[in-house]
């Protein structure tokens, strides 16, 4: 897990870029954090994944400061906001909804595929390699918007929904993909924390016999 709490407030654990934008709602000693709450925020999180866009999009990170943001900063809440309503759905989430509680799953699939507006461009800059970019209608910080809803239409609709979970881990609300059977939590970090606990419930149920 590569975190990203120093710039972003937020953790990026590898996922596919739809799964990285659920998780920017984290918990931190027992309060909600929301790494999108302001227009910096959300600046900060674009840049942060920059590299992925740029992949994808032939965009750079420093497209991204909070001028450019702002117009879009509420699209991207509102797109995760929505992500996270159709996780919750697909994965039968048992965990209170951590935004939006009450979305409804029409609004959430609306808010999708209004953003998902991306196309595939062929691309063969001169000495390098045939490749795809997507392209988007409007500003450079409105594409990775729409990259983002994009990708997340291709995970609810495709072999990665069947592997999608919430993390059960005390005091977590990531949601991560289970790409190795034995995999139980989104990060190590969370799998010691479910240890901790069960060994202080084991030791404290002796101590009370």
């Amino acid at each position: 897990m590569t975190s990203a709490g120093e710039t972003t407030g937020a953790v990026l654990l590898g996922e596919v870029l739809p799964i990285e934008l659920m998780n920017t709602v984290t918990v931190d000693r027992g309060r909600t954090r929301d790494a999108l709450a302001d227009d910096a925020g959300a600046s900060a999180w674009l840049r942060a994944i920059g590299d992925r866009l740029t992949t994808w999009t032939g965009l750079q990170a420093d497209q991204f400061d909070e001028a450019a943001v702002r117009p879009v900063a509420g699209a991207l809440r509102a797109l995760r906001d929505a992500l996270r309503r159709l996780a919750a759905e697909v994965t039968e989430d048992p965990r209170p909804p951590a935004t939006a509680p009450d979305l409804a799953r029409s609004e959430a699939i609306t808010t999708l595929n209004a953003l998902a507006e991306v196309w595939p461009q062929f691309v063969w800059a001169e000495g390098g390699r045939p490749a795809v970019a997507y392209r988007g209608s409007g500003t450079s910080a409105r594409l990775a918007v729409q990259l983002i809803a994009y990708q997340a239409v291709e995970l609810f609709a495709g072999p990665d929904r069947d592997r999608l979970r919430p993390c059960l881990a005390p005091n977590c609300l990531l949601f991560f993909v289970k790409n190795n059977p034995r995999r139980e939590w989104c990060s190590p970090a969370c799998g010691n924390r479910v240890r901790v606990a069960r060994h202080y419930r084991r030791h404290h149920a002796a101590d009370n016999a």
